[in-house]
This record gives structure tokens, C-alpha cells and sequence, in this order.
């Protein structure tokens, strides 16, 4: 990565322009009854309810989507997915030279894998990452470039699932809110560099939740504006099917925080 300001910006501005030839091909979807909208897991974290909805959902694999220009995977910049430190449950604060606490709402999300024949997978790895909510990414977005927060990887536990605490995404100009992820066979395939990644794609967040954290918690005012210029239809990468499988089920509030969750298939 060109560690300069300059080549922030530049990064930085391409904002949809560079995610336009990065997408990959996405399937044509025939939405049928009860398979639609993205699975639940029921109740809070990884357990029986978590388990017991991802068993009885079998669900076609998770779209593929682009990791868009701010990754730091080492496909554009930096990686920090080699650096110790970077396997960690809470994700709001950077680490290593850094410490500094990510501002903003709660929110805890998980992620249930399970694989094409519909059994959970333990023991995959979820690279997962967001902007701020001021829409900035650390080691990228100009004033963050010091910053690693907001990133972090996990291992799927006996359920599928990988759990992190972080805090709301702000919404940034052009683009639904979301969660960038990855996945990977294998903790060391996700931290030794050399992959291979499983599966790219993100986490939609619903249109009423991220309302009332823009229009109500501290921070969020740039979000307001933009949330009501994107609609679920006109965003580049939810568009073609309305998140079918990619949008979360999420509750609580703006005072005790939120959790979101999703249960995806990818080819393990």
C-alpha cells in the first residue's frame, strides 16, 4: 500500500466506479416461496436456537458479491488479515500501533455457516469488515489510515457460527448499509495469506433499523442524507434480488444495542 494521502483519496473517491469491475457475475434468482428473504437465527448467539434454524434451513449458496476497494486483504493494499491480533471476537477497536475505539451504536452480528448439503461447518473461518459511521474504513479512508478497527476474523464454532462485536455501520453515499465478509476453509488459510478465499460477499442491514440509529444516535447525521438516496432496488450489489440471501434479521435498540444474524451456504 502507497502509505500517502494522496493515494487515500484517490482510493477512497473511487467508491462505486472501482466496485463496478470488481463484481463478479452474479446468478439469475428465482425467488420462490419461503427461500426468499435470508434465514434467521433465532434468539441472540450461537446455541440450540442458532443451530436448530440453520439446520432446518437449507438454503442455495450465498451470492457472490465484490470486496469492494477497501478489503485489506492484499488483493488492493495492505493485509491485515496476516497481522497478529487480527483473530478477535470484538472488532471496535484497532490494534497493534493503535488502540483507538471505533464510535457508534452496538451492534453484534453473527454469521451461521453451513455448507451445500446443508451441515453446519465448524472450524471455517469469517473474515469480516465495515466502515464507521462516519462511512470511513480504516487503513484506506482519509483520517483512518492509521486505523485497523472494524476488522476481525473468527472461527466457526460447533454450530457454524462466527459471532463479532462491533458497533452500527454508517450508510456512505451510493451504497445500502452493509458488512463486508469472507470465508475460508480454515484459520490458517485466512491468516497465512494464501487463501484460497471460499466465498466474498456481504451482509445487508434492514431499511427500518438503520433509519432509527441514523436519525436518533450521535454520529450518524451524513447517513441520514444518504440512506435516503439509496433505495434496496438501485444499490449496485443488492439490487438484482433485493438481498434475498443476504439480508439479516436484526433486533434491539439504539440505547441496548443490537444483534444481527444470517445463515449462509457456501461450497466448503
Amino acid at each position: 500500500m502507497q502509505d500517502n494521502d494522496a493515494y487515500v483519496r484517490e482510493v477512497h473517491d473511487k467508491g462505486l466506479l472501482f466496485d463496478l469491475p470488481t463484481m463478479s457475475r452474479r446468478r439469475m434468482l428465482t425467488v420462490a416461496g419461503g427461500v426468499g428473504a435470508a434465514a434467521v437465527i433465532g434468539g441472540g448467539l450461537a446455541g440450540g436456537g442458532a443451530a436448530d434454524a440453520a439446520a432446518a434451513a437449507c438454503l442455495a449458496e450465498v451470492e457472490s458479491e465484490t470486496a469492494g476497494p477497501y478489503p485489506a486483504d492484499g488483493s488492493n493494499g495492505p493485509d491485515v488479515r496476516k497481522l497478529s491480533g487480527i483473530v478477535r471476537s470484538d472488532i471496535r477497536s484497532s490494534f497493534g500501533t493503535s488502540t483507538t475505539t471505533a464510535p457508534g451504536v452496538p451492534l453484534q452480528f453473527s454469521l451461521t455457516v453451513q455448507n451445500l448439503a446443508c451441515s453446519l461447518v465448524s472450524g471455517a473461518a469469517v473474515y469480516a469488515w465495515h466502515c464507521d459511521r462516519a462511512g470511513r474504513y480504516s487503513l484506506y479512508s482519509s483520517g483512518v489510515t492509521n486505523e485497523n478497527y472494524l476488522r476481525g476474523i473468527q472461527v466457526t464454532n460447533s454450530s457454524g457460527v462466527a459471532t463479532f462485536t462491533s458497533i452500527f455501520p454508517g450508510c456512505y453515499s451510493g451504497r445500502w448499509p452493509h458488512i463486508h465478509f469472507e470465508v475460508y476453509s480454515s484459520l490458517a488459510a485466512a491468516t497465512s495469506g494464501a487463501g484460497p478465499i471460499r466465498k466474498t460477499s456481504q451482509i445487508a442491514l434492514p431499511k427500518d433499523v438503520s433509519s432509527t440509529v441514523y436519525s436518533s444516535a450521535t454520529g450518524y447525521s451524513s447517513s441520514v442524507t444518504n440512506l435516503s438516496r439509496i433505495t434496496l432496488a438501485g444499490d449496485m450489489v443488492f439490487g438484482d434480488d433485493l438481498a434475498a440471501r443476504e439480508m439479516a434479521t436484526v433486533t434491539g435498540s439504539v440505547s441496548a444495542g443490537y444483534v444481527a444474524n444470517l445463515t449462509i451456504s457456501v461450497n466448503l
